[in-house]
């Protein structure tokens, strides 16, 4: 099965490239799994048999071109494959999530007509099982539930189970009996094939399926690949959902085109030691990741001896300075580049490698925008952070940032294959090779989000600067403005606030409002730990969130984002005048936050309206009484008498020492 590496340029759908790969580097790694502490490798040729064998067990259980096929799990080679499976037989994978509930999972199992899933384990097996009532009232049924995982399964008896080994078996034995099947249906695929369908966070409705084909996934994958030099040598850490788009074109389309290795972690709770031990090339996280690891780092230095401390922040303002001009390339004094050669030495080195970050040649954010001084952060130590701007619906790819031209305020120009056009009231348009092909079974939808000119209308947004790079503001119904004509973009505050390693989350609200307010949520471990430090008490997160130091030092947090603000011309005017420490984290299971954690902020403002009048009609404290799901399913309540407090504004153009507002 020789083929040039001509064969994988050519490939036109996934189980091409996956042939493609087997025949040019066959024992080239094409994926890890930690196992049981042990680092299991699987090449290219292995991986294909593997295919082959699932894609057959499949067509032997009556899975036809056509059919839609769930996949639900954390990232696991056989659940790739099983994407692969489907695929090749004309079929269309569906990843869930796999920290959604039960409930959850019914609208799109029944939408997507799901009659077949592959899932990891136990927990997943019985999330399907608790929903078949469910399903069967809506006419649909899970017919065939294959699990990779055995362990808790075994006294289960339930006639739509069956092994993941199982299935192989099946497979072989089919395979040895129809011997041109599987190389046919692979023949028969198509291009413009539906390759995957992704369902969308559910922002602001029920989520749609986004339908994109072969070609628009490979189109992305290949020019992304290009633009930054990725080939088969190099690594990616694969931990985020498989549902995620994000993860679909970097663990998966663009896996298949480079031919790099895919590294699955042992578990959610190992993925920092397993980012550490296989030090990554090529590394990809949402901003709330970026946040943790920083959040990590900066309860570590409280507890480092005072000579620690001093030496970081010696360090750190070294790389304010010059870490990010170093890294493009650009002119930096050569008393300051030995300084920063001694900073990289003691500080910058170590921490890259605490943080698993110090093979990494590029490292990208996206899902929602990231704060400037955090990305300034790690660009600073030397971590070639970029950010690329995407939707699910155009396979995360619309523009991307060159080396040497990243800018901390924008996600960079177009990406090759990519046009990007700001409509007349502001909001992005993008059209180009990544574009969805459809949403599933809603063409009104696919008509409302192209327009005649094929731009898919992305709802954000934005301006293009001088040099052609792209800002995004935040999201156009977002976008609004305050009482006086202020403008107000609440995403832009919620992630300054985020920046500090005690705010989680934040969300504001002022449209159409006098001045602004927000609801802030600590992070318990960062907060935890800096009370413990000054010997608090505390009963748990509320009784944490309730505590006054708590209150003042967020205060402090607040009270820095408005002089920020104030320094903006276009912003000045939207500084929080009031918020208060939620009583409780938003959690995706109580519907406050996406899968993917982004903020429903109507729901957010429904739910909480009680809290949102207290802050406009000057009270000093409200109580609230909130209903909370439990990871086990049960419900209960979580009640408290909330502080409302001033916050510390300032004059426009503040500097420090300048007089505060009034």
């Amino acid at each position: 099965m020789q083929q040039s590496f001509a064969a994988t340029l050519s490939a036109t759908t996934f189980p091409r490239l996956l042939l493609a790969h087997a025949g040019q580097r066959p024992n080239h790694p094409a994926y890890r799994e930690k196992d049981l502490g042990i680092w299991q490798t699987h090449n290219w040729a292995q991986v294909a048999r593997e295919v082959r064998e699932a894609a057959c067990g499949l067509a032997a259980l009556g899975f036809t071109r056509g059919m839609n096929l769930a996949v639900i799990g954390d990232n696991r080679p056989r659940l790739y494959w099983a994407m692969t499976a489907a695929q090749a037989l004309g079929g269309v994978p569906v990843p869930l999530y796999q920290d959604a509930i039960a409930n959850e999972m019914v609208y799109v199992l029944d939408d997507a007509e799901i009659d077949f899933a592959v899932v990891e384990d136990q927990e997943q097996v019985d999330k399907l099982l608790e929903v078949e009532a469910q399903l069967a009232a809506r006419g649909r049924a899970v017919r065939h539930l294959i699990y990779e995982d055995p362990r808790g399964l075994r006294d289960y008896d339930h006639p739509s189970l069956l092994s993941y080994e199982r299935l192989q078996e099946i497979g072989r034995e089919y395979d040895r009996t129809h011997p041109g099947m599987y190389d046919e249906a692979v023949a028969a695929g198509q291009p413009g094939d539906t390759a995957i369908i992704l369902y969308t966070s559910g922002t602001t409705g029920k989520p749609k399926g986004v339908c994109h084909a072969h070609e628009g996934l490979i189109g992305a994958a290949r020019n992304g690949c290009g633009f930054d030099g990725l080939g088969p040598d190099d690594d990616v850490l694969s931990y985020l959902p498989m549902a995620w788009v994000g993860d679909n074109l970097f663990s998966y389309a663009q896996a298949m085109v480079a031919g790099f290795t895919v590294n699955c972690p042992e578990s959610r709770e190992t993925v920092m030691t397993d980012l550490r031990e296989i030090g990554p090339t090529y590394y990809f996280a949402p901003p709330r990741i970026y946040e943790g690891l920083l959040t990590q780092v900066m309860i570590r230095m409280e507890d480092a001896g005072w000579i620690k401390r001093k030496l970081f922040h010696w360090a750190m303002a070294v790389a304010r300075r010059c870490g990010a001009d170093l890294l493009d390339g650009r002119h930096v004094a050569p008393v300051e580049r030995l300084r920063y050669a001694v900073g990289a030495a003691l500080i910058f080195g170590p921490l890259r490698n605490v943080l698993g970050m110090s093979r990494i040649r590029v490292a990208y954010t996206a899902g929602e925008a990231i704060g400037p001084d955090l990305f300034r952060f790690y660009r600073s130590i030397g971590v070639n952070l970029k950010q690329f701007y995407g939707q699910t619906e155009t396979c995360a790819y619309v523009c991307l940032q060159p080396d040497g031209q990243v800018k901390f305020d924008s996600v960079g120009p177009a990406a090759p294959g990519m046009e990007i056009r700001i409509a007349d009231n502001g909001e992005v348009l993008v059209r180009g090779v990544g574009l969805l092909k459809a949403y599933y079974k809603r063409p009104d939808a696919t008509r409302e989000a192209i327009n005649d000119d094929g731009y898919f209308m992305t709802g954000d947004a934005g301006v293009i600067d001088a040099d052609g790079h792209l800002k995004i503001i935040d999201r156009a119904k977002d976008v609004g403005k305050l009482a006086d004509g202020s403008m107000f973009a609440p995403k832009y505050i919620e992630n300054k606030l985020k920046f500090f390693p005690y705010i989680k989350e934040a969300v504001a609200f002022g449209a159409e409002r006098a001045h602004v307010t927000a609801f802030i949520n600590i992070d318990f471990d960062a907060v935890g730990n800096w009370a413990e430090r000054r010997h608090l008490a505390y009963a748990g997160y509320v009784d944490l969130a309730g505590q006054p130091e708590v209150i003042a030092m967020i205060a402090e947090c607040v009270a820095q984002v408005n002089a920020d603000l104030a320094n903006d011309p276009m912003l000045a005017g939207s500084q929080i005048a009031r918020f208060l420490i939620l009583h409780k984290e938003l959690d995706p299971d109580d519907d406050e936050l996406t899968r993917t954690r982004k903020v429903r902020r109507g729901f957010i403002a429904e739910k909480y309206a009680v809290l949102i009048d207290a802050l406009y009609t000057g009270a000093t404290e409200q109580f609230i009484e909130t209903r909370v799901k439990f990871e086990d399913g049960r419900e209960g309540s979580v009640s408290a008498t909330l502080k409302l407090v001033e916050a510390t504004r300032f004059l426009p153009g503040h500097t420090p020492g300048a007089t505060r507002a009034a």
